[in-house]
């Protein structure tokens, strides 16, 4: 297994330490990531939205926002490994460069099929491949590089702040992307997502990588991906820290109950389903707040069980709760419950892989968070048509907790790291 790269600083970090190197927004590079991650973020939701929007607004098919779907996975899953590989062998940001470019090149498609009607719709599918593919590298080069933009003790806040943005965006650009359909159709929409991620593509140029790792291609590629398959399930860190949020997520996830919830258990019609999904995302954004501007860096482990546990509970209270604003409660609790677990399950895998493995990693990781998403809202959708929504819910947030209690006792070693740095490879 290859050694930690020399650049990284041998001795445990501290909240003193890191405060010592002064605040995450001063170092060099870090706020040109951060400002080029925003727009690249902002404008995939916008698309998204309007893409989806757009293909139902012209077929008026539900089958086809299955196809927008597919059409956007099945590229992913099967080229994100070998993107990880890769990621591993050469430099990240020019990968990051060229996929976000080709993005770009994808909104610029976009926004010329936007005036062929119905006529475009094979060709927004098409596109939505091409998209695909340049998602499976950007992904996981997007965490990769960041480890070797910021300084080993800054890490932790560095990873806070772009969870907080992450949500953001998440939150802003569906929001954004309705605005601009209205105003100016596909037309406008793509337009402007493509000129976002042209800007995205020109800053990220401009950020330095300081430290960089490239591995030597030794063997085939079905042996590196063998080897990092080898190196994550060696580390009961990082198998554990994202199998539990595979299946928290895939188990308890409510989301994709909430129209149900707002018609027929709370009866508060769209407006209260507006308010419902807010109040995820409002507990999500005020602890991120909270993190990127106060990271801890003490009890970490038993933190993120504790965190996750709390997500299962709100979700719990969520499932038997009649009242509006008792929902609305529950709801903004879980959301911040799960920006705690989501920034912790983040510094630890970071922490724990050291810079040669990053790509494989990371690709296996996101591959998780995609099939949690996913999967989870098949999940829901299912159990509620069997069983009605309630008790889905209900059984969604039981099996989260016990999860949680299995996970704890499964893999002890994550209950007991106090440090990220204790993640650390030696």
């Amino acid at each position: 297994m290859a050694a930690l790269p020399a650049a990284v600083p041998s001795p445990l970090s501290s909240p003193a330490s890191a405060a010592a190197a002064g605040s995450i927004y001063r170092h060099a590079g870090f706020t040109q990531f951060l400002v080029a991650r925003l727009l690249a973020v902002m404008a995939t939701q916008i698309q998204a939205v309007v893409v989806a929007w757009q293909v139902y607004d012209l077929t008026r098919e539900p089958i086809a926002l299955a196809y927008v779907g597919l059409a956007q996975f099945l590229p992913m899953l099967a080229l994100l490994l070998p993107a990880g590989d890769l990621i591993d062998r050469y430099s990240r940001k020019p990968i990051l460069t060229l996929a976000w470019g080709l993005s770009a090149a994808c909104a610029v498609a976009l926004w010329w099929l936007a005036g062929h009607g119905s006529a475009g719709v094979a060709g927004i599918y098409a596109v939505l491949v091409v998209f695909g593919c340049a998602r499976a590298f950007s992904a996981p080069a997007l965490q990769s590089l960041l480890p070797q933009i910021v300084p080993r003790e800054q890490l932790a806040q560095a990873l806070a702040a772009n969870s907080m943005l992450l949500r953001v965006a998440s939150i802003g650009g569906p929001f954004v992307g309705g605005l601009l359909y209205a105003a100016g159709g596909g037309t406008l929409t793509y337009g402007v997502c493509a000129v976002s991620l042209t800007l995205a593509t020109g800053l990220l140029t401009q950020v330095p990588v300081a430290r960089a790792v490239v591995l030597a291609a030794t063997g085939t590629i079905w042996q590196r991906f063998g080897a990092g398959i080898h190196f994550i399930r060696s580390r009961p860190i990082i198998l554990g820290t994202i199998s539990l949020d595979l299946f928290a997520v895939l188990l308890g996830g409510v989301v994709a109950l909430l129209p149900v919830y707002a018609h027929e258990v709370l009866k508060v019609g769209p407006a209260g389903l507006g308010a419902l999904r807010s109040a995820m995302a409002a507990g999500e954004v005020i602890t991120g707040f909270y993190l990127a501007a106060r990271p801890f860096d003490r009890h970490v482990g038993r933190r993120m069980f504790w965190a996750v546990a709390v997500f299962g509970l709100a979700n719990l209270v969520f499932s038997l709760s009649h009242w509006f604003w008792l929902s609305i409660a529950a709801l903004a609790v879980a959301g911040a419950a799960d920006m705690v677990s989501m920034y912790i399950r983040g510094a630890l895998v970071q922490f724990s892989t050291p810079d040669d493995m990053r790509g494989r990693v990371n690709a296996v990781n996101m591959l998780f968070i995609g099939s949690s998403n996913e999967l989870g809202e098949f999940r829901a959708g299912t159990a509620a048509h069997w069983l009605g929504a309630v008790p889905a819910a209900l059984t969604g947030a039981l099996c989260t907790l016990g999860v949680v209690g299995l996970w704890s006792w499964q893999f002890a070693s994550i209950r007991k790291v106090d440090r990220f740095e204790e993640a650390s490879p030696r």
